[in-house]
């Protein structure tokens, strides 16, 4: 879900294909950057080269160094809490659960580059983070937290406090990547492999389901 507005194919212009084209490849190239060099040491020039285009190029997206990291940042946000933007009172509890947390693992699998980037980002202090977590921000979590006391008031689920049932999703789900070193070493893998995410998901929906009261809900 990169930031440039989506434009079914029909209807864009090929210019637009390729400045979103082109944004993606930015976006995914700066997360590589920043996540092995962190903000201070990583070089719009080398960004610029890993994507193939001039420095100036580069420029005409992102004016700047600042501006490309709170994209990143912003794009790592989107992709997280996409899976929560269609929750309402009338979902069903376990099912929107499983299904975040399994979306939740599926992208800390794909991308742990970007759930480093965020979490160096937050115990360095958080300082672009407070930039990009604004009040429309705090709106949405507002609105979700909104849902889950509506469902805890009409019996749905156990009587949980919903703020920290999110932080508690965002961490977990997001440990696999952060922490995937210590998680190989303590049980002996060389790395991290579908079949372990899976299963952690699997234990993950299960654990987290039954502290809310919740049933989980049975895979195809």
């Amino acid at each position: 879900m990169i930031l440039a507005a989506s434009v079914p194919p029909s209807t864009e212009k090929p210019a637009g294909r390729i400045r979103q084209k082109n944004q993606e490849a930015i976006i995914k190239a700066a997360e590589e950057e920043f996540a092995r060099h962190g903000f201070k040491g990583t070089s719009m020039n080398t960004i610029a080269q890993n994507v193939g285009l001039p420095k100036a190029n580069l420029h005409y997206y992102f004016s700047s160094k600042q501006g490309l990291y709170q994209a990143v940042l912003l794009n790592i946000l989107q992709l997280w809490d996409g899976a929560f933007d269609s929750l309402t009172v009338d979902s069903d509890p376990a099912q929107a659960l499983a299904d975040f947390i399994r979306a939740k693992m599926e992208y800390s699998r794909r991308y742990p580059k970007a759930s480093r980037i965020y979490a160096m980002e937050v115990i360095s202090g958080g300082e672009t983070l407070a930039k990009v977590l604004g009040q429309d921000y705090q709106d949405w979590f507002k609105g979700r937290t909104a849902v889950f006391e509506r469902w805890i008031a009409s019996g749905k689920m156990a009587p949980v406090d919903p703020a920290h049932l999110i932080f508690l999703l965002w961490g977990s789900t997001q440990h696999y990547a952060d922490f995937s070193s210590q998680i190989c070493r303590v049980t002996g893998r060389s790395r991290l492999t579908k079949v372990d995410y899976d299963q952690a998901t699997a234990n993950l929906i299960s654990i987290i389901l039954r502290g809310c009261g919740l049933t989980p809900p049975t895979t195809a």
